[in-house]
């Protein structure tokens, strides 16, 4: 979804000549998988962060075009939202002190970025979902001016047909919930992430996606920092409920029949990447049906690599939370898992700590003689996902070996010592290992992730006398100071 698109009204021709060009792209990629050989010297691991962009007064600041042009690199890029950017972190190994030194580039890059956004009076905030955010922000210009935005937005409405219906309800008796329509798909701009590439051979990635399918909701469950939205206190991982019903092209009737949404956990185990790409073709229409020039029989007869450019844009609006990704760089073909389940913040080093748990724990699983998936089934890898993100720091998972099992436990037991080892296989340096896990075990021992903080900050303040509007702006400013003081969350204080 990166490339430029020109929005328009597609034809049923143009339609009929994408649907063919995608099958040839899929055949190419098939004989490819067999015939060609992908780059892979070397595992190499890349970073995007999402970002908000906050006023003086700690609301959406519409500024992203501005701030851009401020930071002038070209790793800062648009996001959907004019309150969004994102920052793209060079791909890199994991070996040694990579993980310290990539520490410092983002607190760098991002400190930079923040002094350039202060100039024109705009502020960076690293968080799943801006709890300041609310719907009537969305009623002046809030989309990013370009084309592949709005043709996104004209697409999913041209294959609803209705407006977007948003039901979110959190968890327990007496929970808070919110139910309102939009005609835009600006709800999905509050979705902002973590995204976390690993390059694997062909060989591995089936093993590589189906681990990464079983960590995504311990992932969740450590991660979550997105409790808040539009001033209601819903899921611990909002976003990823959010993101599926902001992007659903599905009316209620197709919802009933079981048509899939393009929000994606799965639904299988898979044993070849090939398996993503086709269901991808067999499943999901089109969104953006744009064709290219290239003919990728002729490019691969001719011994390069195709782009298979309608293959991957096509790929790229079937949101699976671990995307399969096909890429050419400098000729060279290669695949990627991209881990999307994480949200943003609420530090780098929380980040940081994050992706080497999950680095690591997925180096390990995948490896196993008699992998972890061969013995649970794929509804209950994605019950854990859904109970990860619902109940944060309360949710229990079922594992294979433990039965059902609170979320710390899982951790602390089993998948902590299995990432330690996994990054000590890619030789990541000890101290490395012992200071990231640890802010992982940190957390785990004392049940406490960005979520958490959030909502007992807000809760604070709330017992103070504040309307949730002002709790959230405060609770909002302490956040920032914690952001920048690159302390783990789970070390954050909760005001009296």
């Amino acid at each position: 979804m990166g490339d430029d698109i020109a929005p328009a009204v597609y034809t049923r021709e143009q339609r009929h000549a994408y649907r063919a060009k995608v099958r040839r792209c899929l055949d190419v990629f098939e004989r490819m998988l067999v015939e060609h050989s992908f780059d892979f010297d070397q595992p190499l691991t890349g970073l995007e962060i999402e970002l908000n962009l906050v006023d003086k007064y700690w609301q959406p600041a519409m500024a992203n075009a501005e701030v851009l042009e401020a930071i002038a690199d070209p790793d800062f890029q648009t996001e959907l939202g004019r309150y969004n950017i994102e920052f793209n972190v060079k791909p890199r190994p994991l070996a040694h002190d990579s993980l310290t030194e990539l520490e410092k580039t983002l607190r760098d890059s991002l400190d930079h970025a923040e002094s350039k956004a202060n100039e024109i009076g705009s502020e960076i905030i690293m968080i799943g979902i801006l709890p300041t955010l609310r719907t009537e922000h969305f009623e002046t210009e809030w989309m990013s001016a370009n084309p592949r935005y709005r043709a996104l937005d004209e697409a999913v409405f041209a294959a609803r047909r209705e407006d977007l219906e948003l039901d979110i309800h959190g968890p327990g008796p007496g929970a808070e919930s919110l139910r309102m329509y939009a005609d835009t798909i600006a709800p999905e701009s509050a979705c902002t992430s973590v995204q976390l590439h690993l390059q694997v051979s062909p060989a591995d990635f089936a093993a590589s996606w189906n681990a990464a399918q079983t960590l995504a909701g311990p992932q969740l469950a450590l991660g979550a920092n997105s409790p808040f939205l539009f001033g209601r206190q819903l899921w611990s991982e909002t976003r990823t409920e959010l993101f599926l019903q902001a992007t659903d092209t599905r009316s209620a009737e197709l919802r009933n029949q079981g048509v899939r949404p393009p929000v994606f956990f799965g639904e299988r185990w898979i044993t070849s990447i090939f398996d993503l790409f086709e269901e991808n073709v067999r499943y999901f229409p089109a969104l953006l049906p744009e064709t290219t020039e290239e003919n990728p029989e002729e490019v691969l007869a001719a011994g390069r690599a195709p782009r298979l450019q309608e293959l991957r844009l096509h790929n790229g609006t079937v949101y699976r939370w671990n995307r399969p990704v096909y890429d050419v760089v400098g000729g060279r073909p290669h695949l990627r898992v991209e881990n999307r389940v994480l949200p943003a913040g609420p530090t780098v080093v929380d980040v940081l700590a994050n992706a080497a748990f999950y680095y690591g724990a997925l180096i390990r699983l995948a490896a196993e003689e008699r992998p972890v998936w061969t013995k649970m089934s794929f509804d209950a890898a994605h019950t854990n996902f859904v109970a990860g993100a619902r109940h944060g720091v309360e949710a229990m998972f079922y594992w294979p070996g433990f039965g059902e099992v609170p979320w710390d436990e899982l951790l602390l037991r089993h998948l902590l010592p299995l990432a330690d080892e996994g990054l000590a296989a890619w030789d990541v340096a000890t101290p490395v290992r012992d200071r990231l896990l640890g802010i992982v075990a940190g957390r785990c021992k004392t049940r406490r992730n960005g979520a958490w903080w959030q909502t007992e900050t807000v809760a604070a303040f709330e017992n103070r006398g504040l309307s949730r509007d002002l709790a959230l702006t405060e609770m909002l400013k302490l956040y920032s100071v914690g952001m920048h003081s690159n302390e783990p969350v789970h070390t954050w204080e909760v005001p009296g």
